[in-house]
């Protein structure tokens, strides 16, 4: 936030100028959950039309579409996927803006982008991208307040590294807990609103860190068939943190106990803490929109200790690398 800020704010009075209404949005693996939640930030806050694109159709298909005008984000760790540079360098080509939100600004994505925003993350020695996704939910925060920001939503902003170090302290002060999943298969993941995209990445987490079929959806999704598979002992893991949305997932959670169903929860609500099976506590007193950087926290030590007490390799993933390439 330091180093960038400043840049952040020149690239958001550059796409003021270019009048942008539209955001065509591109990524892969937990960049791509970044960018769900950038789809609801944007949306929201800055009222943009977010799409999610199709590298397929500009690398297989060879047909890529005829893009209105708008920026064309890319967002990306490692910076190496060659789809996703493709998206950008067609969008170039039309004479779209262009932007990178990328961990590595030497990167063949970098270099092909108009405008680019380094990350500073850090190398991310774990295959298991975390404290870049965590930058990335920051990136897109930054960039959505220096489009459409006043003071209040920067000091929400200048506030969030020192609530997520407190967070980080005290979820690692209950490493222990997980012991009690240690033999867990499968669960479902439920978010709703701005954290729809954290259920999305706490269960790429669970699924290539600890090896577990972690489904996630929205609360209101999971009612129309997924809701079927409940039953007694089932875990479900909540990222419920309050909001315009908490009162719906809090009436999901009342239907999943009345199915006896395990509930995991990441809240900033004691009561509903309290009828958890484990409970995953966040600060509370931080605006919806801002909640995904620090919900996705415990969920990403939780996927951690679930990964020790199963014996699973913590940086090395079996079939997985750190960069991927895809075409």
């Amino acid at each position: 936030m330091r180093k960038q800020l400043p840049r952040m704010r020149e690239v958001a009075g550059y796409l003021r100028r270019r009048g942008v209404e539209f955001v065509y949005a591109v990524a892969r693996g937990s960049s791509d959950n970044a960018v769900l939640y950038g789809k609801y930030l944007l949306g929201t806050r800055n009222r943009l039309v977010v799409a999610l694109a199709a590298p397929s159709m500009f690398t297989i298909y060879r047909r890529p579409p005829r893009l209105p005008p708008g920026l064309v984000l890319a967002v990306s760790q490692s910076g190496q996927s060659d789809d996703l540079c493709r998206v950008i360098e067609e969008a170039r080509r039309q004479g779209q803006p262009t932007l990178a939100l990328c961990n590595s600004p030497r990167s063949p994505l970098a270099r092909a982008a108009e405008l680019v925003i380094d990350l500073r993350a850090g190398v991310e020695r774990s295959v298991a991208a975390t404290k870049s996704y965590t930058a990335q939910l920051l990136a897109l925060a930054m960039l959505s307040v220096c489009l459409d920001g006043g003071r209040r939503e920067f000091e929400l902003l200048q506030r969030l590294p020192e609530r997520v170090a407190s967070l980080l302290a005290a979820s690692e002060e209950r490493a222990g807990a997980a012991e009690r999943y240690r033999y867990l298969d499968r669960l479902s993941v439920i978010g709703r609103g701005y954290n729809y995209a954290t259920a999305f990445e706490l269960a790429l987490k669970l699924k290539e860190l600890a090896y577990l079929s972690a489904e996630p959806a929205s609360s209101a999704d999971f009612r129309h068939g997924p809701i079927a598979m409940v039953e007694s002992g089932y875990a479900v893991l909540l990222v419920a943190p309050r909001g315009r949305v908490f009162a719906d997932v809090r009436r999901l959670a009342g239907q999943l106990r009345q199915r006896r169903a395990e509930l995991l929860v990441i809240s900033d609500h004691r009561p509903l803490l309290d009828q958890a099976q484990l409970a995953l506590p966040l600060e509370p007193g931080q605006a919806e929109w801002l909640t995904p950087v620090e919900a996705v926290v415990p969920g990403q030590l939780l996927a951690l200790q679930l990964a020790r007490c199963r014996g699973c390799p913590l940086d090395r993933p079996r079939g997985l690398s750190k960069v991927t390439r895809t075409r």
